[in-house]
């Protein structure tokens, strides 16, 4: 088959490595890609955004199927684009990928259709977040509507704190303010073609920046699958991912649907277990970056058919998803000032050694090769690399990663040391 995958970080790396590692041979473009994408796909100079350029190289190249990564793309209606030329797409319309690039589209939506999720209110300007604040009280869960790369979010007691977050975002538009929940989170994607979806492996991400969940929230510093502990509360993962296909997916995907906006690719349910159930935190209408990353690895379907039964209309074909009993476990590696002001630039050396570590791969965010040849790769964003790390048990996984992110040299990176400390005690 020959893809096109739409995006330059490490959640299309994941997706790259997970199709490489199918037993059939596929042709691999990524637009734009990054230094280490490269040495499993060809990178090729055509600008995600642009609908009609991509459109113009799929049927340049006799391409089957495009996957489009990342948020913006979606949001800018690149899909519609290629729908509209008869070109397979794993990935929603402009209407559709609403459910993330608006957060009161995403609620409007999940009250329409029943789902459980917190109060929110709407607030276009200081007045009216202070009188929420009022309403709903601390903690204060203030959410940027449009997209913001994952960092327009804040929960914070500190009621200035969160109006200073709130007047930060409110000149690009109205900001939510939200009811704070209170529980574990569990991140789970349902693949869709619009009717029929198919659920994967749940997993768990870490947002703040440093250990035991404290500092600044960022895009995912680590993540691990399965979540062993839903055992207790749910009997087995497998009836958790009954409740949410049936309480949250199912009706989220009937209701777009139903109002002519039907959602084809993959939806991120952002969720989180309370104690009177589970709660939909947030909506993402494209894989989540790092849950990727570590969902992936685990899969024993082949991804391409999957992809494809969505894209085609096809999913009701095909059976769930099968995914191994190992398990998997990811570890991002920041650069120094990450996420408020990441430095760039840097020399990055010892990856050949962290890749020689047994059950690991590094999985690419955001590197380039410099202008010199023969030299080491540079760090070019906040989250570089991300050291994904498979075996039978989570201790030996935990072990694996550590071991390979030590051996990686990045002046003043920083990396969190308690990614899946829970489930390998």
């Amino acid at each position: 088959m020959k893809i096109l995958v739409l995006g330059s970080g490490a959640r299309e790396h994941a997706i790259i490595l997970a199709l490489r590692a199918e037993q059939s041979e596929h042709d691999i473009f990524v637009a734009p890609g990054n230094a280490g994408i490269a040495q499993d796909a060809t990178p090729v100079s055509v600008d995600p955004l642009d609908g009609a350029a991509v459109t113009a190289f799929a049927n340049e190249h006799a391409i089957d199927l495009v996957v489009v990564g990342p948020e913006a793309p979606l949001v800018a209606g690149v899909a519609d684009v290629l729908r509209a030329h008869g070109i397979p797409v794993f990935g929603p319309g402009k209407a559709a990928a609403q459910l993330e690039g608006s957060k009161s589209f995403a609620k409007r939506i999940m009250d329409a259709a029943g789902v459980p999720t917190g109060r929110a209110v709407r607030a276009a300007g200081v007045a009216e977040v202070e009188k929420a604040f009022d309403e709903l009280g601390a903690p204060y869960v203030v959410k940027a509507d449009g997209l913001a790369a994952g960092k327009g979010v804040i929960v914070t007691s500190d009621r200035a704190e969160a109006l200073a977050h709130a007047e930060h975002y409110l000149p690009a538009g109205p900001v939510l303010i939200e009811e704070f929940l209170s529980g574990p989170e569990v991140s789970l994607f349902f693949l869709s073609d619009g009717d029929t979806v198919r659920a994967l492996s749940p997993a768990q991400d870490f947002k703040r920046a440093l250990n035991d969940d404290e500092g600044p929230n960022t895009g995912g510093m680590g993540a691990y699958s399965p979540l062993p502990w839903l055992d207790e509360q749910f009997g087995s993962e497998k009836a958790f991912v009954d409740e949410v296909t049936r309480d949250v997916a199912l009706p989220v995907i009937r209701q777009l649907d139903a109002e002519g906006t039907p959602f084809i690719g993959l939806l991120y349910a952002g969720l989180i277990l309370t104690h009177a159930g589970v709660r939909v935190i947030e909506f993402n209408a494209r894989f989540g970056d790092p849950e990727t990353q570590i969902v992936l690895p685990r899969l024993v379907t082949p991804l391409s058919e999957l992809l494809f039964a969505a894209a085609s209309g096809t999913l009701e074909d095909q059976p769930e998803p099968v995914f191994s009993d190992e398990v998997a476990i990811t570890v991002v590696l920041a650069s120094e000032g990450y996420p408020e002001a990441p430095q760039t630039g840097r020399p990055i050396e010892g990856l050949a050694d962290a890749a020689a570590v047994d059950g690991v791969r590094l999985v690419h965010a955001a590197t380039a090769s410099p202008d010199a040849p023969g030299g080491s790769l540079i760090a070019t964003g906040g989250r570089v690399l991300n050291v994904v790390a498979v075996a039978s048990d989570f201790r030996t996984a935990r072990d694996r990663a550590y071991e390979a992110i030590a051996k990686i040299s990045l002046d003043g990176s920083h990396y969190r040391t308690d990614i899946a400390a829970r489930v390998a005690d």
